[in-house]
């Protein structure tokens, strides 16, 4: 049983649905099913002998789970004769139809040809078609109550609808919205910019085009100095930013730099005002700060016994404090741990699977917040601060983070013709700084011996346009110095 399961059926339980406790994957040689009975019984308190057994591979034992939803699952509610109330739960965008909804009817009913009103926006449309899914879209003359389908009507603004809308009729435009749809606020954030600039506009189109099946994913726009004009996204977590990221680059063509995740801070200033920044560029000004508050996940990772050694270790050396402890069978152990979010946003999960060989699985959630002694560490490169480098640290670990960082900037940067210092600063304090040398022509190339002063006049004057150059040339940063923010931490 991984955490992930675990947390979805502690949801499910906390939901009062009806649980349906199966175990797959009973072809295997080496299946262990009395254990997993065990375990459903020691850490969910489902009966283990009433468990389903099946294998999704041969087929064996789904006919009898397909039985046992029918029969134990709920019939859902709904009366034809009330008024239309319809909730969407999804949409896609077609290039012919526009926007269309998936749907599942509370009461009423809906055919081609009636008029539907969008309750949270008021916009009215006419239904071209309604249909099932089966699983292909398949028409069908009207849905009823209780029913799930799709509506085509010609939506072509992505804004005009949303997951989680209520449909009605506008002979009844008091029907009250469905209630329950509540938003999820996110944990994790980062910046998204077009590595050309002109596909900003294309950018934006993509992003509303995705939230209409994903409205977890929340967005506006930003602009970096060093970068352009983009936009900031929120996230559920990082294996949602990952997701995201990657559909984005693959269905819609996006060619994308995405600058350091980071989280929604606490920063209370002196005068007692409370803010919530998810952006280190949006800090206020040191002195002005009282304190800074970080958000707290709680992790539940289920690893091998005999490998809890080195997952202890881990999460120990990523600020982590262990809650619990507990064994739901002989074979592995069920480590409850606290962690400052931004601890586990940058490789913790690649690292916990790498010293568990494969083996450990995690799942977290919001425990809130808590204070932490942090600081905002600004890069500065040829004495401009570049924003997007900016990043927010723990106070005892901000120097070696700054120093690894501008370490590899010089690597990535290319040489000028004048001299680039690359500082990083906490506040008015620099903490961490390189140069890069600039490319010199030989000057002296032609001077074959003479005067010893004529050599130095030549020195002095290509000093001197250094000097010059330094002043008024700039520095573009490469896209790679942005990726190197991630690879601080190893």
């Amino acid at each position: 049983m991984e955490a992930q399961t675990i947390a979805n059926a502690y949801l499910a339980i906390d939901a009062g649905l009806e649980i349906i406790h199966v175990i797959n994957k009973i072809d295997l040689p080496n299946a262990m099913i009395d254990e997993c009975r065990q375990q459903l019984e020691n850490t969910l308190g489902l009966s283990g002998k009433d468990a389903l057994l099946i294998s999704a591979k041969t087929g064996a034992g789904v006919p009898e789970l397909l039985e046992a939803i029918v029969s134990r699952v709920p019939a859902p509610q709904g009366n034809i004769s009330e008024p239309l109330k319809c909730l969407v739960f999804d949409s896609f965008y077609d290039t012919y139809r526009g926007v269309v909804p998936h749907i599942r009817l509370f009461s009423g009913n809906l055919r081609s040809g009636d008029k539907i009103i969008v309750k949270s926006t008021s916009k009215m449309f006419e239904v071209d078609e309604v249909g099932y899914f089966m699983p292909e879209f398949t028409p069908c003359p009207q849905l009823s109550a209780g029913e799930v389908g799709y509506v085509s009507a010609t939506i072509r603004d992505v804004g005009d609808i949303h997951v989680g809308d209520t449909l009605i009729s506008p002979e009844h435009p008091e029907t009250v919205a469905i209630p329950g749809s509540r938003r999820s606020q996110p944990m994790v954030f980062c910046g998204i910019y077009p590595i050309n600039s002109n596909d900003y506009s294309k950018l934006g189109l993509a992003l509303e085009k995705f939230r209409l099946n994903d409205s977890s994913v929340v967005f506006e726009k930003e602009s970096s100095a060093a970068l352009g004009h983009g936009y900031r996204l929120g996230f559920m977590g990082m294996l949602h930013m990952e997701i995201t990221l990657e559909r984005l680059k693959r269905e819609y063509g996006q060619e994308l730099i995405a600058t350091m995740p980071s989280v929604v801070y606490k920063v209370v200033t002196i005068n007692g005002e409370s803010m919530m920044i998810d952006n280190p560029s949006r800090f206020p000004d040191p002195h002005s700060i009282d304190h800074i508050e970080e958000p707290i996940i709680r992790a539940r990772i289920i690893v091998p016994t005999d490998l809890v050694g080195p997952c202890m270790e881990l999460s120990e050396s990523r600020r982590g404090t262990m809650v619990a402890m507990e064994y739901p069978d002989a074979r592995r152990t069920l480590l409850t741990y606290d962690f400052p979010l931004a601890e586990i946003i940058t490789g913790y999960y690649d690292k916990l699977k790498s010293v568990s060989r494969g083996y450990a699985s995690m799942d977290y959630d919001l425990a809130g917040y808590r204070k932490g002694d942090l600081v905002k560490v600004d890069v500065l490169v040829n004495q401009n601060r570049v924003d997007a480098l900016s990043f927010i640290s723990i106070r005892d670990r901000a120097d070696s983070r700054a120093r690894t960082l501008i370490h590899k900037l010089r690597k990535v940067i290319p040489r000028h013709l004048f001299q680039i210092p690359l500082q990083a600063a906490i506040g008015g304090k620099v903490i961490a700084r390189e140069d890069i040398a600039p490319i010199r022509k030989d000057v002296l190339a032609k001077c074959y011996g003479g005067d010893i002063t004529r050599k130095r006049k030549l020195l002095e004057k290509q000093k001197e346009g250094k000097k010059k150059m330094k002043m008024v040339g700039s520095v573009e940063v490469p896209q790679e110095a942005f990726l190197l923010l991630l690879k601080t931490e190893e």
